[in-house]
């Protein structure tokens, strides 16, 4: 068991989401960065849809109540085991009694924590994933008690990848254009595509919405079916891009649909981070 004694400033078990459950208004939910929290299950062997920690922006201080196996992906919050550092995208052992910890991100915005076996969290429509109204629980909380599922996995001892840091600096999200494209005009077009945005202050886990606006006179649509990636451009040219925990319907033009990877790269961005769509062939 690992016991929450910080849990930092936002933190939930999330895992690769809630499929199949839109049509009840459910969203999908599940790791903000699919490929962070993926690498990390993969170093322990883990199935692919282990529940794990996602951090935002500051990291937890947990104790381990059991021996196991640990792994540290995606935004490097500088963890340490019992205050001495340890590196990130590498399994690492753990002995009953260790505490780890986490400082303030150095790069990137949202950390992984993996356990080997996964944690043991409740599971509803088919997902641990954290979500106000779904599970008992929508964040960690101080003196938590999180069990861990045992596992029988081979696993290579330190296996370890190195990441790419174009993951977390890359100024470019890759785009297909969305089912209301058509509706914008040439200009329009050219200055989305020319436009450095500025993430502001508005962005969580359900979307992240853009300093910049692009003037338009689009007509609203008949309310249809949105998705994690999904663009939409408001009467007053705000940009909205839904993310992991949004809606699954909306009534304003969807103009954007990132590409899946863009998803992930973008959920290591925060306030004040730029970037420029890149169109992609169908």
């Amino acid at each position: 068991m690992i016991k929450v004694i910080t849990p930092g400033f936002y933190a939930t078990i999330q895992d690769l989401g809630r499929f199949g459950c839109q049509h009840f208004g459910v969203p999908h939910s599940g790791a903000m960065d699919a490929y962070s929290a993926s690498l990390a299950n993969r170093l322990l062997g883990n199935n692919k849809e282990a529940a794990l920690i996602e951090m935002t922006m500051t990291g937890a201080k947990l104790e381990f109540n059991c021996s196991t196996s640990i792994c540290i992906t995606g935004a490097d919050m500088l963890p340490q085991l019992n205050v001495a550092k340890i590196p990130l995208n590498k399994s690492i052992a753990i002995q009953t009694g260790d505490i780890l910890s986490f400082g303030k991100t150095s790069m990137g915005f949202r950390c992984y924590l993996a356990v080997s076996g996964g944690i043991n969290s409740e599971k509803v429509m088919n997902s641990r994933s954290m979500y106000k109204n779904i599970t008992k629980h929508h964040v960690l909380a101080k003196n938590d008690i999180l069990p861990i599922i045992e596992s029988s996995a081979i696993k290579a001892k330190n296996a370890s990848v190195k990441v790419n840091k174009a993951h977390f600096l890359s100024e470019t999200i890759e785009v297909y254009k969305g089912p209301e494209f058509y509706m914008l005009s040439k200009a329009e077009r050219h200055e989305l595509f020319a436009t450095k945005f500025v993430i502001s202050k508005d962005n969580n886990r359900m979307a992240y919405q853009l300093e910049q606006t692009l003037a338009n006179n689009l007509d609203a649509i008949i309310t249809s079916l949105v998705m994690p990636g999904t663009v939409q451009l408001t009467p007053s040219g705000k940009l909205i891009i839904l993310m992991r925990d949004c809606q699954t319907t909306g009534g304003y033009p969807r103009i954007l649909q990132l590409k899946e990877s863009a998803i992930h790269v973008l959920a290591q961005k925060y306030t004040g981070h730029s970037f420029s769509f890149k169109l992609l062939d169908y």
